[in-house]
């Protein structure tokens, strides 16, 4: 067992805890940033995303991670990143140097001689050979640091309370798994209003650019777009995990979550709220414009159809005219689907 304290140098940060022969066990501490987070690196993705130091001090011993954004799980230990894989080689290397070193002192700590024998009648004279080894002190250098990307916002897990830290859109808790529906929601929700923050700052003469070449609309008809499909995800994830016999009610019904009314007499047919009545009814009538727009830009390439005029029959749209956006527009529709996705996320209760 390990009994030689101070057999080798290394630099703060670095401990040998346990050896036999020529096996070394080491610990290497690594540092976590200014906030207090260490940072993650998914081995199948590569992408990387920080965890609390506190809070990772508290999970079970050896535990398993998931990654926030592919949702890969494996033992923690493969969730180093580059940088703190770099450091914990440097490390290694250190005491690899010098456990050769020491190996070749021992080894030539006596000289190795050869002498001739005799042959027949003659005798040769003794030969001698003396090789010697003279070892040089070893200093190591400083670990080396981690200088990863700074975190942003930090999040917590409403489950497990863990705090991390993401690069990116993510769906998976490192700790627990998968999201709960409705947090999901929101952060897609979240991810269209700063995507629209981050365009009303650009520089008027970039602004312009894109407003000519028509990216801005394009823009804004994502931005409808996404709405539906956070809208269609959440509903349709709320009503199976509370309809015991969802996928009898779901056959035959095709996208009935990307609809409205449809959506609603669902949910109606299962004992649960009306939400058309969850939600004010002018934001109603608003969202049925909105999912009325978002299906003629996506099918009729923004030009109104009967089918338009029947589902927004308050506005000014003519039949044949092409229809604009704006951003208020679609700040007011991000509101609007997110106090419907609150109505929905209301639903999962026991019905009525």
């Amino acid at each position: 067992m390990w009994n030689e304290a101070g057999r080798y140098r290394l630099p703060d940060g670095a401990r040998v805890v346990s050896g036999e022969g020529d096996r070394v066990r080491m610990n290497v501490d690594i540092p976590g940033d200014e906030h207090g987070f260490l940072g993650r690196q998914c081995p199948e993705c590569r992408q990387v995303f920080r965890m609390s130091s506190q809070d990772y001090k508290t999970l079970p011993e050896n535990p398993s991670l998931w990654c926030v954004y592919c949702g890969h799980r494996d033992g923690h230990s493969h969730f180093l990143t580059e940088q703190q894989l770099a450091r914990a080689k440097r490390a290694a290397a250190d005491v690899g140097m010098q456990m050769v070193s020491q190996a070749l002192g021992q080894a030539f700590k006596r000289p190795i001689r050869s002498r001739g024998s005799s042959m027949g009648s003659r005798r040769s004279s003794g030969v001698s050979v003396r090789m010697t080894y003279r070892s040089k002190p070893f200093f190591p250098a400083p670990l080396p640091g981690i200088t990863e990307e700074n975190l942003i916002r930090i999040r917590q897990c409403g489950g497990c309370q863990v705090r991390y830290a993401v690069f990116g859109e993510h769906r998976f808790c490192p700790v627990c798994g998968p999201l709960p529906p409705d947090v999901v929601a929101l952060d897609a929700l979240g991810a269209e209003v700063a995507r629209l923050d981050a365009m009303a700052e650009l520089p008027p003469a970039a602004a312009a650019t894109l407003r000519e070449q028509g990216a801005l609309t394009r823009l804004w008809v994502d931005t409808l777009e996404n709405l539906v499909g956070v809208v269609e995800t959440l509903a349709g994830a709320v009503f199976r995990a509370a309809v015991t016999d969802a996928e009898a009610r779901l056959k035959g019904k095709g996208n009935i979550f990307q609809r409205l009314d449809p959506m609603a007499d669902l949910f109606v047919d299962a004992g649960y709220d009306d939400l058309r009545t969850a939600v004010d009814a002018a934001i109603w009538q608003r969202l049925q414009q909105t999912w009325a727009t978002r299906h003629v830009f996506t099918h009729n390439d923004g030009i109104v159809d009967d089918k338009y005029l029947a589902k927004a029959p308050a506005g000014n749209a003519r039949l044949g005219q092409r229809l604009t956006l704006t951003e208020a527009e679609c700040r007011r529709a991000i509101a609007d689907t997110t106090t419907l996705c609150d109505a929905i996320t209301a639903l999962s209760a026991p019905p009525r």
